[in-house]
């Protein structure tokens, strides 16, 4: 039980933090408790979604706030940048949202999903729809499926 919650839970923040601006590797730790074969796929891949979701969600909420500091003389993001950043999301829309996945793009993305006001109900529908499929198929390619 205790091993569960360590594999669960290590997994579920090493997903979580991955989606934030820390750089780390939440496939890899997925892909080494797949190969040990002690755990459920299915349940591997949920707890690496959720976390990974929830991680994103935390960069929304940033996103809402940033107007707050961009004026600051130490924040290290310019007004112009974050225009730039904004017009090239609004280009896309939403739907750009399906590349949160994506290494040095996914993470922007849902900080400018936030600053630009997305509704949080279509951020986690779509953002649940980039991650959970980055997860099946690293699941798939680790598992011979």
């Amino acid at each position: 039980m205790l091993g569960d919650l360590a594999t669960f839970g290590g997994l579920f923040l090493t997903a979580f933090a991955a989606a934030t601006v820390l750089p780390l590797q939440s496939e890899a730790a997925l892909v080494g408790f797949l190969l040990a074969g002690t755990h459920s796929p299915a349940a591997l891949v949920l707890a690496a979604t959720i976390g990974n979701v929830l991680g994103s969600v935390v960069n929304w909420l940033l996103g809402r706030r940033i107007d707050c500091f961009c004026d600051r003389k130490w924040f290290p993001i310019k007004r112009a940048a974050l225009d730039r950043a904004a017009a090239r999301y609004h280009r896309y829309g939403r739907w750009s949202l399906l590349l949160s996945w994506a290494p040095f793009i996914g993470d922007p993305l849902t900080v400018m999903a936030g600053v630009l006001r997305e509704p949080l109900w279509s951020f986690i529908a779509i953002v649940t729809v980039a991650k959970a499929g980055r997860y099946l198929a690293v699941a798939a390619l680790t598992l011979g499926l």
